[in-house]
């Protein structure tokens, strides 16, 4: 493709820090998305056909987005409350044990309490929070180094072992989350593949390079992750404590003083202790799987919406059916447990590094040679109010 010279805008370090910079989580966000597809560009000229880690993060950061504007995510969290039978089943088993104790309590009000305690707009926020801090995390470290690199090195008419070196001395050596060796590789396969005359050796270069990449991406954005999936903090006890409460509104001191009896004379809990822990419990796994939905889930150029919880619906390049470069089999051998297939390829935990990483390689292997991943992902109008600070009309 022929990229708009309007968006191939010189992207140096100090463009990069002043984005960093910017307060406004979602204003932020849409710098960073944009400032991740100018770069997509200018390294495109270099290795023109094949896709860079920036054409990826482009699309992660516009994604990333919708979670930071809390776009869907509440309601989702909302329709868990509204239709899971699973909760149906639990709510009338706790009905049923409070009855038993003389209560009578209803289904329906109990549903009500239970949205209202695990309050869905402050999660979506708590995620929002965590993806926002993810994403400025990665953009602050990597963009900027592929900054440097284009500034360093993206006049270089030939390989010149000695600059690279100088420049990925520039790196912190040992291996993420601490240590940048990841950079290191992957900016000096990029390079190399800038000057690599066959085709199909350019190709897997740069794929190492790219996965080298998302593993210390990925490795960095571990706790940002684990925080996201997490924001339904719920402490089970109060929660327990606060449906007793609503259960046994006049005899809550007395039932709590009974629930501790009880609890001593048949050595374990009560069935109404039982059935109020078995729902909170299905109160939290409603909410962290309503949260790992959203989150995995990418939408890519031309209308392709991927899930990251199945595996890809898509093929592996003719050119990257079969591979050749020992040390590019060597990194997937450690990340992939069903080479040159995509069997298994979906993220059941995106909690897990290692499963995030298997789907990261497959989906990096087969839209290796997508030209539509360096597709604008904004309009002409809203990059104009994106850069002068406003949040742009239309869908983002």
């Amino acid at each position: 493709m022929n990229p708009d010279p309007e968006q191939a805008r010189t992207v140096d370090v100090a463009l990069v820090e002043r984005i960093g910079s910017i307060a406004d989580p979602l204003l932020r966000n849409l710098r960073i998305t944009q400032c991740y597809h100018e770069l997509a560009l200018a390294l495109a000229v270099r290795t023109p056909g094949l896709a860079n880690w920036c054409s990826f993060a482009t699309w992660a950061s516009k994604q990333a987005g919708q979670t930071i504007r809390g776009e869907d995510l509440e309601r989702m969290i909302e329709n868990r409350f509204e239709h899971s039978p699973m909760l149906d089943e639990l709510v009338r088993a706790v009905v049923e044990r409070a009855r038993a104790l003389g209560a009578t309590p209803q289904a329906l009000e109990i549903r009500r309490a239970l949205r209202e305690l695990a309050d869905p707009a402050a999660i979506a926020a708590r995620a929002s929070e965590a993806v926002a801090l993810g994403n400025l995390k990665v953009f602050a470290e990597i963009a900027r180094e592929f900054a440097r690199f284009l500034d360093e090195r993206s006049a270089d008419a030939r390989h010149d072992e000695a600059s690279i070196a100088r420049f990925c001395a520039g790196l912190r050596a040992g291996d993420p989350p601490q240590g940048q060796a990841c950079l290191q590789r992957a900016f000096a396969r990029s390079y190399r593949a800038w000057f690599e005359p066959d085709a199909r050796v350019r190709s897997e270069q740069m794929l190492l390079a790219n996965l080298e990449v998302g593993l210390h991406e990925q490795t960095r954005l571990q706790p940002e992750i684990l925080a996201a999936l997490n924001a339904p903090v719920l402490d089970a006890e109060a929660l327990r404590s606060r449906l007793a409460a609503l259960l046994f509104p006049r005899q809550a001191r007395r039932l709590q003083r009974a629930r501790g009896l009880l609890r001593r004379t048949l050595g374990g809990p009560t069935p109404l202790d039982r059935a109020l822990g078995e729902l909170v419990e299905r109160v939290r796994t409603e909410l962290r799987q309503a949260i790992t939905e959203h989150l995995m889930s990418l939408a890519l150029p031309r209308g392709v919406v991927v899930s990251l919880g199945s595996d890809l619906r898509a093929a592996f390049p003719a050119s990257l059916s079969q591979l050749a470069d020992p040390e590019l089999r060597s990194f997937l051998a450690r990340v992939d447990p069903t080479p040159d297939s995509l069997l298994a390829s979906g993220a059941s935990d995106w909690g897990d590094l290692s499963e995030r990483m298997h789907l990261i390689a497959e989906l990096f292997r087969c839209w290796h040679e997508s030209d539509a991943l360096l597709d604008a992902p904004f309009s002409a109008e809203q990059r104009i109010a994106i850069r002068a600070g406003q949040r742009p009309s239309g869908t983002l």
